[in-house]
């Protein structure tokens, strides 16, 4: 989609049917919101939001603090309803699905989750395959490994017998990763994965969600750093007091206009030396304009 300055309240109907399998196409969108009213006791957050997720995207949502990323996160993971719209899942209501079979198809890491009291590793880590249990059907091999490939996939497997409450805040972030990669969902909604991590560890877990998507996963992120945003994503929302302002490719969207009128801040764009992106340069206040060099692919 083309970036825009206005804010798109049209509602687009999602595909219907299951995921396709095979030699089927996919849909265009998974998740979306649709005409959605969200907010929190009395405040209403975002007004008649409409947005899609496109399918097998890395879409990144961004805006300025308290604009509304996390809310509709929360708003697409059914933890939080829209007091009026819809948000659909595969063609349907999100509603219409039992607990289980929503946790089998999109996985959320939130912000700031608590582990129980006394808790280790690897037993939170197991957590993320409760979706496939059932009275009739318990613990397998294969959950066995799938915890065992997320522990590995987060460097965390050194960790398993500690007890999460005695772990760093970085480590504990991606002990929390892990488990949402134990869960196997096809959709994994993360809302500031990089919190409390140092910058090491914050390209590496980007790095594990590009190869997440390049397998195919439909990630969605809220994220704080334009540059990582614009390096990583495939897709980009833009939110400011409660609104879409824009959505696209980071090529479409990072401009020095939107950056001005969304932040606040003054920059000069240009790409990136390692990747060709968009690259954001804050000016100092008293520094003059500068044309930028904004990428063309």
């Amino acid at each position: 989609m083309a970036a825009s300055t206005d804010v798109d309240n049209t509602a687009v109907s999602a595909p219907g049917g299951v995921p396709a399998t095979g030699g089927t196409s996919e849909p265009a969108s998974r998740l979306a919101a649709h005409n959605a009213t969200i907010g929190y006791d009395d405040r209403v957050i975002s007004d008649a939001l409409t947005v899609d997720i496109p399918a097998n995207s890395f879409t990144v949502i961004l805006g300025p603090n308290a604009c509304g990323k996390s809310t509709l996160l929360r708003a697409l993971s059914r933890a939080l309803k829209p007091r009026t719209g819809e948000i659909i899942l595969d063609g349907k209501e999100i509603t219409s699905y039992k607990s289980k079979e929503v946790a089998r198809r999109m996985g959320l890491l939130p912000q700031s989750p608590l582990a129980p009291e006394g808790i280790r590793v690897a037993d939170l880590v197991s957590r993320g395959r409760h979706p496939y249990q059932s009275l009739f059907q318990q613990w397998r091999t294969s959950d066995e490994q799938a915890v065992a490939d997320a522990l590995a996939a987060t460097r965390v497997t050194e960790l398993s017998g500690r007890l999460v409450d005695e772990l760093s805040g970085g480590q504990r972030q991606r002990v929390w990763l892990s488990m949402l990669l134990a869960q196997q969902t096809p959709i994994m909604l993360l809302d500031e994965p990089t919190t409390f991590l140092d910058i090491a560890h914050q390209y590496e877990l980007l790095e594990l969600l590009r190869s997440l998507h390049g397998q195919g996963k439909t990630l969605v992120a809220v994220l704080h750093d334009l540059n990582q945003a614009a390096r990583y994503a495939s897709h980009l929302i833009v939110m400011k007091d409660g609104r879409i302002v824009t959505t696209g490719a980071p090529a479409e969207v990072i401009t020095t206009d939107l950056v001005r009128d969304v932040f606040d801040l003054r920059c000069v764009v240009a790409p990136d030396p390692v990747t060709g992106t968009p690259a954001v340069f804050p000016l100092p206040p008293d520094h003059p304009d500068i044309t930028s060099a904004e990428p063309t692919a």
